[in-house]
C-alpha cells in the first residue's frame, strides 16, 4: 500500500486581542478613530466614490496612520508581535535585514450590502487584518486555494472534504479576531448582510 504526504501547505495564522487585558476599551477607542477617518477623510472619500467602494477605506489616501493618531501606533505594536511570530513559524530566512517590516495599515468600513471582490496584495510578504465591529450578518473572510487556476479538469471536492482539502475557506470573525496570511494568497469579503457597519483594519509587512 502507498502514503499520502502533505506538500506545500497554505498557512493562517489566528488570533484574537479580545484575549488581552484592557480590550473592550482599546477595541472602542480603535472603532472611534476609524469612524472620525471616515467622516473626515475627504480624500478617501473621493476615492470610494470613484471606485464604487460601498463605504470607506483609508487604502488610497492615508499612508501615515500609526503617526496620525496613538491608537494606531499602540495596533502597530500589538500587529509587530504577532507578524514576528508568523514569520518564525513560516521559516523565513530573513538575512542581516531580521525582520519583516509593517509597509501599510489601513481602515475598512463597508456599509450594509457592500462587499470586497477577490484580490492579492501584490509587493507584501505578509498581510492581515483585525477586526473591530463585525455585526450580526456580515460578510464573512473568504479565502481561496491559490491553485485554484491550475485545477483545469479537476472535479470539484466533496461538500464534507476536509478543510485542507477545500477549495474555498470561509471566516466568520468577531471583533478583536486577527488573521495573518501569505501575501499571494487570494481573498474575498462577503457581502455585509448586517443592519451595521463591519469595520476592520487591515495591514501588510514587507521584506525591505
Amino acid at each position: 500500500m502507498g502514503s499520502t504526504r502533505t506538500l506545500f501547505a497554505t498557512r493562517l495564522y489566528e488570533a484574537s486581542l479580545a484575549d488581552e487585558r484592557g480590550f473592550d476599551v482599546f477595541n472602542a477607542e480603535l472603532e472611534e478613530a476609524c469612524g472620525m477617518l471616515a467622516d473626515e477623510d475627504v480624500a478617501g472619500q473621493a476615492w470610494c466614490r470613484e471606485k464604487g467602494y460601498g463605504g470607506y477605506t483609508s487604502y488610497a489616501s492615508l499612508d501615515d496612520l500609526p503617526a496620525r493618531a496613538t491608537i494606531f501606533a499602540e495596533l502597530k505594536k500589538r500587529l509587530d508581535r504577532h507578524a514576528a511570530i508568523f514569520a518564525r513559524e513560516l521559516n523565513f530566512e530573513l538575512g542581516a535585514r531580521g525582520r519583516l517590516r509593517m509597509d501599510s495599515l489601513w481602515v475598512n468600513i463597508l456599509e450594509p450590502r457592500a462587499a470586497h471582490t477577490g484580490h492579492i496584495h501584490p509587493h507584501s510578504v505578509l498581510s492581515g487584518t483585525i477586526y473591530v465591529a463585525t455585526p450580526r450578518g456580515a460578510g464573512g473572510l473568504r479565502l481561496e486555494d491559490p491553485r485554484l487556476p491550475l485545477m483545469m479538469a479537476a472535479p470539484p471536492r466533496l461538500a464534507d472534504a476536509p478543510e485542507d482539502l477545500q477549495t474555498f475557506i470561509t471566516l466568520r470573525p468577531k471583533p478583536g479576531a486577527l488573521y495573518l496570511w501569505e501575501s499571494w494568497l487570494r481573498h474575498e469579503v462577503e457581502p455585509n448582510a448586517g443592519r451595521g457597519r463591519r469595520i476592520s483594519v487591515s495591514f501588510n509587512y514587507a521584506w525591505r
